[in-house]
């Protein structure tokens, strides 16, 4: 399981996120962005920010740590924006934080280059997790300390909105031509091959292990929350393996 804090102040709300996430501090001083879970599309957010982020880190890449934060809506008696203050009365319980990167930038493909064999790595993740929030408009990458830092994974496995369909959604191929490190050359074919046999399903038990039980709790078509868990690691484990020839865009480009 994720590591727990209790937010004990609401610090301010970025307002750059569609679903308003927002500063806190924690009881062990801790600065987070925290995702509520009375936002948007609620736990299933987080629940995707927790399988892609915790898989993401297994795989090497350079992801913000995670914890679960537990929220007293009484922090929100006092903001005097209603909007924030309603999320923050709907959000009691369990949430989602990342670690704050204070002094960490927005990336840039026209400031910052990168190689193809980086650029391959995160379009093939992001094939593999079906994100579509990596575009050049909105890249959700971060410069800090002069690395490349991945967050935002909210809007990925479109399927679990759907979990009948979710073997033909999951099939589906990954449309690049508007991801943001398209201009660097993305060698997929080198990050599938060193990527690919590392998703096994012994790894997406350990990263489906990371799920708050509340976060799964009365899913429609699962009697337990280890039987979603494993839902959510079938698609990842067949894709894996063929998801860097479903990859369409790339070539295009070239």
């Amino acid at each position: 399981m994720l590591r727990g804090v209790t937010a004990t102040r609401y610090i301010t709300p970025l307002r750059e996120g569609g679903s308003l996430p927002g500063l806190v501090e924690g009881d062990d001083r801790g600065i987070y962005v925290m995702k509520f879970s009375g936002a948007g599309q609620g736990r299933k957010t987080l629940v995707a920010e927790v399988v892609c982020g915790e898989l993401a880190r297994r795989l090497g890449f350079r992801v913000p740590p995670l914890v679960t934060v537990d929220l007293d809506p009484v922090l929100g008696l006092g903001e005097p924006d209603q909007q924030v203050q309603e999320l923050l009365k709907a959000s009691g319980g369990l949430n989602l934080g990342m670690d704050f990167l204070s002094g960490a930038i927005g990336y840039d493909p026209l400031a910052f280059g990168i190689g193809p064999e980086e650029a391959g790595r995160i379009v093939w993740f992001d094939a593999l997790v079906g994100n579509v929030d990596r575009s050049w408009r909105n890249p959700n990458l971060l410069m800090w300390h002069g690395d490349l830092w991945l967050i935002d994974h909210g809007a990925t496995m479109i399927w679990h909105h759907n979990w009948p369909g979710a073997e033909t959604s999951a099939a589906r191929p990954y449309d690049a031509s508007d991801h943001a490190l398209l201009p660097f050359a993305p060698d997929v074919a080198s990050a599938a091959a060193a990527l690919a046999p590392l998703v096994t399903e012994e790894l997406l038990a350990e990263v489906t292990a990371e799920i708050p039980d509340a976060w799964l709790a009365g899913e429609p078509g699962f009697d337990t929350p280890d039987a979603l868990r494993r839902a959510y690691a079938r698609p990842l484990l067949a894709r894996a393996a063929v998801v860097h020839e479903r990859i369409n865009g790339i070539e295009e480009a070239r």
